[in-house]
Order: structure tokens, then sequence, then C-alpha cells
């Protein structure tokens, strides 16, 4: 069973990594019956069309790893511990999560948690392997180029009052307040990020997830950033369907940026 996609490089390989852990809607037969059929249908949660956005990544020679599966069935950006991220009172799904961010059951039963042995059921056949896999990515990338990046990618409704009571910036850059990367590449990043067309903030109210923190290891050479966009930058208003125009203008600053990050890593 594929937990994970691969898509490699079109163009020789850089030092650079896009992960998307939230793109994927798919539900494992196993404990497809146990979920609300209404909303399984149409997971809410999901970044949705991140891996679409994305796609260029390839031909720039960044090798790519997203979801297939639902974050309702595990979360991969949450500590396998289920260690909370924030404690500032906003509402924070679980590795295994039983509602919504709207707050809405998931699961038929209303349970309020996953079994423990469940949740490492699906930690060890669905997480695991995201998880493993990233790593050998980047140990391989690193050994070829001597530093390699993590690019963690998600995005969110503009309006999420459970998480934030005003609406997101267009552009949120997370790196653990510093610790998941070097000065270097954040202000690389920040400065090619921001711009007159797309607000910005940094390290509020999103600083990365589990995966920045855990990845981003900038005295290793292997650093990590989060990029966190509001879904009105690249869907339509009404944050249903992907809308191109949008797409192709949130690409081309993207590729800006990346290219940017290229130069900042091999020089």
């Amino acid at each position: 069973m594929k937990v994970f996609t691969i898509i490699n490089p079109t163009q020789k390989r850089i030092p650079i990594v896009v992960s998307v852990p939230h793109c994927g809607v798919q539900f494992p037969e196993e404990v497809r019956d146990q979920f609300n059929p209404e909303l399984i249908k149409n997971p809410e949660d999901t970044d949705w069309f991140v891996d679409r956005l994305y796609d260029f990544a390839p031909s720039l020679g960044i090798t790519m790893i997203h979801s297939v599966f639902s974050r309702w069935v595990i979360d991969l950006n949450r500590d396998p511990e289920s260690k909370p991220l924030y404690s500032d009172g906003r509402i924070i799904t679980g590795l295994c999560p039983t509602q919504a961010f709207s707050g809405e059951k998931l699961y038929r039963d209303h349970r309020m948690e996953v079994d423990p042995s469940e949740v490492m059921r699906r930690l060890e056949k669905y997480y695991m392997p995201y998880h493993q896999k990233l790593q050998e990515i980047l140990d391989d990338l690193k050994s070829e180029f001597g530093k390699v990046l993590l690019w963690d990618c998600h995005s969110v409704r503009q309006y999420v009052p459970s998480i934030h009571k005003e609406k997101f910036s267009d552009l949120i850059l997370g790196d653990a307040e510093g610790a998941a990367a070097s000065p270097q590449i954040i202000e690389v990043a920040y400065k090619n990020l921001g711009d007159d067309v797309y607000s910005l903030s940094h390290n509020y109210p999103f600083m990365g997830g589990y995966i920045t923190r855990h990845f981003g290891k900038p005295l290793q050479n292997q650093q990590a950033l989060q990029l966190e966009m509001s879904k009105i930058t690249y869907m339509d208003d009404n944050e249903i369907t992907y809308d191109q125009a949008k797409a192709d203008k949130m690409k081309r600053h993207l590729i800006k940026t990346f290219n940017a990050l290229h130069q900042t890593l091999i020089s």
C-alpha cells in the first residue's frame, strides 16, 4: 500500500526538498467505515491542491514528497507522542484527530480519542514511512551537496476562528523562531516572499509544525522552513476551487524564492 508519493526532479537535482503532508484525501479501507461518511467525502481540513500548486518544483530540480492519506487518519505534522505544538488556547487537532478544526466529530461513534493501540498501528503503517523516507531523501542530498533545505508546504482558510481570531496573512513563514534554519536562509526566504502583493508574517500565528521543528537542524547543514499560505491566494474567493490565474501568480512568486534560496545554499 502506497502511503506517500515521490516526484523526482526532471532537471538536475538541487539540495531542496518540498514536503506536502496535508494534501492527502484517501482513507484506508480498514478504517474508512469508522469515519462519518459525509465528512470524508470532502475532508475540510485538507490542504487542498497544494501539491498541484507546487507542481513546478521538479522542473527546478527539487524533489517532492506528499501524503496520500487524509490528515484525519493520522497527522504527519504532529508530534508522534501527541505533544501539543502550541499552548495559547487555540484548537489543536491531535496525532489521530477525532474532530475537525470546525469542531465536528469525525467518527460515527463520536469517540473522543483513538485507542492507543490503534494510534500505534497507524504510526507504524502510515506515519513513520513518510518521515523515514523524508530523512532518507535529505540524507542523500546532503551527502551530495553538503547541505540541504526542507520546505514544508501548507495552506489554511483565510479565517479559522478556532485557531486565530483575525484573518491570516497571505503567507506565514515559520522557522521555529529561528531554531530550524540559519539566519541567512531565513532572511533570504523572508525577503523574497515579502512584497506589495502578498501580506507576510513571520512565526505568527504558525512557527512551523513537527516536521519543521524535527527536521530543522541548521548546525548539521539541514535547514527547514514552513510556508503556510491562505487558500484565497491560489483558490477562488470561496476557497473551494483551484484558481489557475491566482495559482500561476503564486507559482512565479515561489519560483523566485526557491531560486534565491538555491543560490544561497550553493554559494
